[in-house]
């Protein structure tokens, strides 16, 4: 598919992030079109690239594409004023660091906003700057669990943590919608805005259902509410296949699904005819489908309910993911050519515009454009 260059093309962005909530905000200004400029430390930099051996580990690769990486000693007087002459000349500074971690470098937020006032210095927090947890530190587990988000899908009876990174990922999109926002204020205005995201809050905001239903119903959430209100279920068929399937509010759905199941103990029971005893029933009826769905394999339920017109879905491997017909069609996964470490798996941003998707590069190494970037700002090499 063709690539063009971003709506964000032509702004700067000052990156010092490290793990994931500013590398993967960093990233999708870079989707976006951005120059993103990763600041990293002389001792290994993000601790991501060595998560599984080596300095360009998957889990760097993964929130780090299209950057250039440059490597500053901020606690030392050359490594400070080249990274002075970069806020001069940035649109964006994006940080992740525990509360006071920049103003102990001598650069805050009053100092940024005097080197360049039309800055927009956006600072990601686990809990905010201030409070009782302003210090913590703070990965995604915690806000997760903080936040209600574990609360919402841990089963209290056998806790596990299981799942993505939910709250790390929300909290870098969160970020990334403060950025664009004071981008275009500043347009009109010429000023810049100090930004401030924090994990906890953009958990909570995230998941809004729960806390409303517990103001306005006095219900409290627990794992199957939501399910259960949605009527979602995952059902193991005949070979052993997993198949998931969502019926909503709407009634035709369910209907369709009784024309395909044909089991009139489901139908004609009183308990299910009607959606509110679905939802006070729904682990009874649940285990009715469940030994429905077993008697079939999944590719015939599949094509049971795709020609029925009910909401489904394989339960994907990650492998199958990248195998699905869809997938493969949209071209989400490619490859983008990096000088040092050959082809590196791309996953395209999922935001075309005007039918085309931005232009994107392989994750840089550690310090691979610091000569290159000091040059451009007219900085002199710094010493190693």
């Amino acid at each position: 598919m063709a690539r063009q260059a971003g709506p964000l093309h032509g702004v700067k962005v000052i990156e010092l992030g490290t793990m994931i909530t500013a590398p993967y905000a960093g990233m999708l200004l870079g989707e976006l079109g951005a120059s993103v400029i990763k600041v990293e430390n002389p001792d290994g930099g993000d601790p991501f690239r060595a998560t599984s051996g080596g300095n360009y580990g998957p889990n760097f690769i993964a929130y780090n594409h299209g950057k250039r990486s440059i490597v500053l000693d901020l606690k030392s007087e050359d490594g400070k004023r080249a990274f002075r002459t970069l806020l001069e000349r940035s649109d964006v500074l994006l940080e992740n660091y525990r509360t006071g971690v920049m103003d102990k470098l001598g650069f805050s937020a009053e100092t940024i906003r005097a080197i360049n006032p039309q800055i927009v210095h956006c600072s990601i927090t686990g809990f905010g700057t201030t409070g009782p947890y302003k210090n913590r530190p703070a990965y995604d587990a915690v806000a997760s669990a903080l936040s209600g988000i574990y609360g919402l899908a841990v089963d209290p009876e056998d806790p596990r943590l299981v799942g993505v990174t939910i709250s790390d990922n929300v909290t870098g999109m969160y970020a990334v919608n403060g950025i664009v926002s004071a981008l275009y204020e500043r347009e009109r205005t010429l000023k810049g805005r100090r930004v401030e995201v924090n994990m906890l809050e953009s958990s909570i905001g995230f998941t809004p259902d729960a806390f409303v239903h517990l103001a306005r119903t006095k219900v409290e959430y627990g794992p199957s509410s939501r399910t259960a209100s949605s009527q979602c279920y995952a059902f193991t068929c005949a070979d052993g296949k997993l198949l998931a399937i969502h019926l909503s509010v709407q009634t035709k759905f369910w209907e369709s699904l009784l024309k395909i199941i044909d089991t009139p103990a489901i139908a004609d029971d009183p308990k299910f005819k009607a959606r509110p005893g679905r939802i006070a029933n729904y682990h009874e009826l649940g285990s009715a489908l469940e030994r429905v769905f077993a008697t079939k394999s999944r590719a015939e339920w599949m094509a049971a309910l795709d020609k029925a017109d009910v909401p489904f879905a394989p339960i994907h491997s990650v492998s199958d993911v990248m195998a699905d017909p869809q997938v493969q069609h949209l071209q989400t996964f490619g490859t983008v050519r990096h000088p040092t470490e050959g082809d590196v798996i791309s996953i395209n941003s999922p935001i075309l515009f005007d039918g085309q998707r931005s232009e994107s590069a392989a994750p840089p190494t550690l310090g691979e454009h610091t000569d290159e970037v000091l040059a451009e700002l007219g900085v002199a090499p710094i010493k190693k």
